[in-house]
């Protein structure tokens, strides 16, 4: 983690932070530790809505984008290569000072270290927790400009960015999904965790649609919908779809929930989206759902719907239609 590395680079390694300026902490995950950092000087720079609130609620400023200039900036490596290395090239670009890369090896830090220090010189690494921390202490703007990715045209016509679920082009069970809707859907529908709208796209084809409500937690996956989806009846939320409310009940859901957060499946996530699900329907509403046909989605269905049923799907994927949310019975 983050945590047990800087503080080794700040107790004697060569990473100084500068004592005065605001300094951007991109992508930290929810449970580190920034000690030796003050709250008042941090922008943390996160587009997940989860995170994002999380952040705040510690006492940190948390802004989806960064605001610049910085004097420091530490930038957490996610996951997808392009996206960490667009992370980079940002940090670079609003920081007069010293960037700090940190991250697991499992998310690409050895292979980073190495891409950097091919085009500037890097100060380090710390290496513990089997992550490693680095940085580079000059303005590097210049040098990282062609790491910047910005939203983009798949080949497909639809508009992504690193990091989206789904970025090089349309999901195999999203798809799947789509062919199985029926004709009509009722008025107001919502999208659960609508990535960058391809499911609502296809909501809207539906005349008697007269609002389709897109929730999703990224926020660069929403600001894709929105180049997605240009309809006047689309309603955007940057929320995390387990907690949003709904102002008034919708008569159908469509989801294809996420199922993991790091690397490993879980499941409890998807359930999550059904039990959501069933609150902001209707009392005759439908979901439509698609699924990895190993997760186990099927009890926590029934526990929330009066009628559930696997309509199809193939060796990769379930698709489930439930009905008729139940409503939990006030004590008296």
């Amino acid at each position: 983690m983050i945590d047990a590395r800087l503080q080794v680079a700040l107790g004697g390694d060569g990473l100084v932070i500068p004592e005065e300026g605001r300094i951007a902490v991109f992508r930290p995950p929810v449970e580190a530790d920034l000690h030796g950092l003050r709250p008042d000087r941090c922008d943390i720079i996160h587009d997940f809505k989860p995170a994002f609130v999380a952040w705040e609620g510690r006492g940190y400023d948390a802004v989806q984008t960064p605001q610049g200039p910085y004097a420091a900036a530490i930038v957490c490596l996610p996951r997808a290569k392009a996206e960490a290395r667009h992370l980079i090239a940002q940090a670079c670009a609003v920081t007069d000072g010293i960037v700090v890369i940190d991250g697991q090896k499992t998310d690409g830090a050895d292979s980073m270290l190495k891409a950097m220090k091919a085009r500037v010189s890097v100060q380090g690494p710390v290496s513990k927790a089997h992550g490693k921390l680095f940085w580079i202490t000059e303005p590097a703007a210049e040098f990282f400009a062609d790491w910047e990715t910005p939203p983009a045209q798949t080949e497909g016509g639809f508009w992504t960015a690193p990091g989206v679920f789904s970025a090089d082009g349309v999901d195999l069970a999203s798809a799947l999904l789509v062919d199985a809707l029926p004709d009509k859907l009722g008025a107001r529908v919502a999208d659960l965790g609508a990535g960058w709208g391809f499911l609502s796209a296809h909501v809207l084809t539906r005349p008697e649609v007269e609002e389709a409500h897109l929730v999703e937690a990224g926020y660069m996956a929403l600001e894709c919908a929105r180049r997605n989806v240009s309809d006047a009846r689309a309603v955007f939320h940057w929320e995390d779809a387990v907690h949003w409310e709904s102002k008034a009940r919708v008569d159908t859901v469509v989801m294809n929930p996420p199922f993991h957060v790091g690397r490993a499946s879980e499941p409890q996530i998807g359930q999550a989206f059904v039990a959501a699900a069933a609150r902001v329907l209707s009392t005759q509403g439908d979901l439509w759902m698609v699924a990895n046909r190993h997760l186990p989605y099927e009890a926590e269905l029934k526990k929330r719907f009066a009628q559930v049923e696997e309509t199809g799907g193939d060796a990769r994927f379930k698709l489930f239609h439930a009905s008729r949310p139940l409503r939990s019975r006030r004590r008296a």
